[in-house]
Parts: C-alpha cells; sequence; structure tokens
C-alpha cells in the first residue's frame, strides 16, 4: 500500500505540475493579445525562455534556498520514494516561474531582453525563494513568530501572496524604472490609447490560464489523501465572482471580462482550503472590482505604463487574498477557521515589502550597470523586428 500511496502522490503532483505548466501558454497569449502587434512575437519569446532560465535557476540554487533541498546527487537518491522529491520540485518551479511571466506583462514593449533574463535569474534564484521558505518552510522562525504574535501561522495555502503579490510587487518598481512606452502619455496631458492587438488570443491565455489554476490551486495539496474538493469550488466560485464584477464595472469591456477571472483566481489562492464557498465568491468579486478601478487609475490617473496590469491583478489582488483568507477564512463567516486577521496582515506586508526591495534593486542595479530599456528607434520598430527579426505574420518573403 506504501507503494500504492507513494506512486499515486507522485502521479498527483505531476499533473498538477503539468497543469500550471500550461498556465505559462496562457501568459503568452494573454499578452499576446493585449500588446501591439509589432511585440507580439516578442510576448512568445520571453514567457518559453524565461520559465527555461526560471528551471535552471531554481534548480541549482532558488530551491535550495527555499528548502534546503539539492539534486546534486546520484539518481539512486533522486529516485526514492518513486520520485516524488523530483516532481515537487518541478511542481513548485511552475510556481517560482510565474513570477518573470508576471513581471513580463508590465515591462512589456520596451523592455530588453538580455537584462530582463538576467532579472529572471536572479529573482527566481534568490529574491522569490528567500520569501517562499519563510512563509513555507519555516524559514528564520518567522511563522513560529507571527503565531506567538498573533496565535496562528500566515497562511497561504496555494500563493495569493507568496507568488502572486511577490510577482505584481517586483513587477512594480520594474515599471516605474523602466518609465512609460513613448508618447504613450503626451506633455499635453493626452494619452496615445494603445487597445489590444488581438482580443481572440487575449481571451485564450485568460481561458487557458484559468483551467490551469485549479491544478495550481487543488494540487498544492501535495498529497492525495490531503486533496479537498472545497479547494475546487472555492477556486470556482471567485473565477466567478471576479468576472460578473469586471463585467459590471468594467461595461462589458473584453478586456476587463477575460481578466475579471485572473482577479478572483488570484485572489482566492490563500483561502481556498478554509473558506466557505459564499466567501469564496465574495473575495472574487471584490478582486475583480479591485482590478477594475485600480487598473484604470493606474493607466489614467497616475499614469504608469504597466501595460497588462500586473501590478492591480497580481499585486494588489494578491495581496487582498491574503488578507481576505484571515476574513472568510474565520468560524464567524462560515470557514474552517485555523486563520488569524493579524497574521494574515503581518504576512502580506512582510511580502510585499520584500517583493518592493528586490523589484528595487534588482532592476535599479541593471539599469544602472547595463540598461532595461530598448533604444527608442527599436521601440518605435517593435520588439519582434528589434530583437527576433521577424514579424507574428510576416506578409512576404524576405532576402537576406
Amino acid at each position: 500500500m506504501d507503494a500504492l500511496k507513494q506512486g499515486a502522490d507522485v502521479l498527483f503532483v505531476l499533473l498538477g505540475g503539468i497543469m500550471v505548466l500550461a498556465m505559462h501558454a496562457g501568459f503568452a497569449f494573454l499578452e499576446l493579445g493585449t500588446v501591439r502587434k509589432k511585440n507580439q512575437v516578442n510576448a512568445l519569446v520571453k514567457i518559453l525562455v524565461d520559465f527555461s532560465v526560471s528551471t535552471i535557476a531554481y534548480f541549482f540554487i532558488g530551491y535550495t534556498v527555499a528548502y534546503g533541498t539539492t539534486f546534486l546527487l546520484g539518481a539512486d537518491h533522486l529516485t526514492l520514494h518513486n520520485g516524488y522529491a523530483l516532481v515537487k520540485f518541478f511542481f513548485l518551479l511552475t510556481f517560482a516561474a510565474a513570477i518573470p511571466a508576471i513581471i513580463s506583462g508590465g515591462i512589456a514593449e520596451r523592455a530588453r531582453f538580455g537584462p530582463q533574463l538576467v532579472a529572471t535569474a536572479i529573482i527566481v534564484g534568490f529574491v522569490y525563494p528567500f520569501f517562499e521558505g519563510m512563509a513555507w518552510n519555516q524559514h528564520f522562525g518567522w511563522q513560529g513568530w507571527i503565531k506567538g504574535l498573533t496565535g496562528e501561522e500566515f497562511h497561504d495555502f496555494a500563493g495569493s501572496v507568496v507568488v502572486h503579490a511577490v510577482g505584481g510587487w517586483i513587477a512594480l518598481p520594474a515599471v516605474l524604472l523602466l518609465g512609460a512606452r513613448s508618447n504613450r502619455y503626451r506633455k499635453d496631458g493626452g494619452m496615445s490609447a494603445h487597445p489590444p492587438s488581438n482580443i481572440p488570443f487575449l481571451a485564450l491565455g485568460a481561458w487557458i490560464l484559468t483551467v490551469g489554476w485549479f491544478g495550481f490551486n487543488v494540487m498544492s495539496a501535495q498529497t492525495l489523501d490531503k486533496i479537498s474538493g472545497l479547494v475546487a469550488v472555492n477556486s470556482l466560485m471567485a473565477m466567478v465572482g471576479g468576472t460578473l464584477a469586471a463585467l459590471a464595472l468594467g461595461r462589458n469591456d473584453p478586456g476587463f471580462v477575460h481578466n475579471g477571472p485572473l482577479a478572483g483566481l488570484v485572489a482566492v489562492c490563500a483561502g481556498s482550503d478554509v473558506m466557505h464557498p459564499l466567501g469564496a465568491l465574495a473575495v472574487g468579486a471584490v478582486a475583480g472590482a479591485l482590478f477594475v478601478l485600480l487598473f484604470t487609475w493606474t493607466q489614467n490617473k497616475w499614469k504608469i505604463d504597466d501595460v497588462l496590469g500586473v501590478w492591480p491583478l497580481h499585486g494588489l489582488c494578491g495581496a487582498w487574498g491574503g488578507i481576505a483568507a484571515g476574513i472568510f477564512g474565520a468560524h464567524a463567516l462560515g470557514g474552517l477557521g485555523g486563520v488569524s486577521l493579524g497574521a494574515q496582515l503581518i504576512g502580506t506586508l512582510t511580502g510585499v515589502l520584500w517583493a518592493l526591495l528586490g523589484g528595487a534593486v534588482v532592476y535599479g542595479t541593471l539599469r544602472a550597470l547595463v540598461g532595461i530599456r530598448l533604444s527608442q528607434e527599436d521601440e518605435f520598430n517593435g520588439a519582434d523586428l528589434s530583437i527576433h527579426r521577424i514579424t507574428a505574420t510576416p506578409e512576404r518573403e524576405v532576402s537576406w
């Protein structure tokens, strides 16, 4: 029976890893559909190459930073327990690689390719796993300190804060340091509109992310005996709440409608294992509304050119999710309990501050040393031609 359980757990986590790996196709198509046509190829290439760099950084450095585990051992050690340690790494790698995929959407259309790959390696190798180890592996006694202070540990079942808020708040200083796209905000106070280049691809990306998210959340149990249908239904309800709120506040705008479910799913990750489904619906609805309002304010009022709105979507909705777990996970609101609002506030604030610091240091240093922005000419021509020498839909053959 032990061998059967081990094999079942390996398959369970492997399927979760595959589903979250598929989400990276969602990141790619969401960005492709949102950016202008001259930057579509770059969106596709960035996500794939960022994932590859993330794998190397997390395998050799990041996973060891977070969990103290190394894979520089013989294969006889790696295959113990049916290789469960390896598939657990694969699953958690797909989470880690989501960080640069999130950042990619914020800095789209004007970031240099090489420096961003360096940033990916540093963030996935050091910045992200440092906080991951604190939240999910008891590093530095941080969770024990929070429990002593509030009565409960910081609870983040599937990464509203550890993954999404951290990714979104790392992206914010990157976006600010890069500056807005050329001519986005004019000196006369006007703005150049850059509508999505391809709504069907944007929608496809959102759907791929939404489906894969059920692996992201449900398989965060990491063993088959801990699987919970509550997580699945809470994810569903938050997705629906986010969609309907974004539809209402976004006035039928398809960009908002397709980001609404993502906002809800970001927010429900932390407390999906402890909330009542009605609580998850409310959490998702607040997140959908939060995204529409803050995306609009970010772009129009504050003039922060966050192309895909990754700071509102992941940074703010992720932070809301971390806090919401302490509210809607409580017995008084139909939850399972075992959470503390104080712990959630402390944990969320810590993640946000660490991400802001990490993003500012990484991107600030790269900007000072090598530069992180395309030249004005390359940006005008588009990242596709400037970096990859081809457009998404070449209109004729080119002789070289």
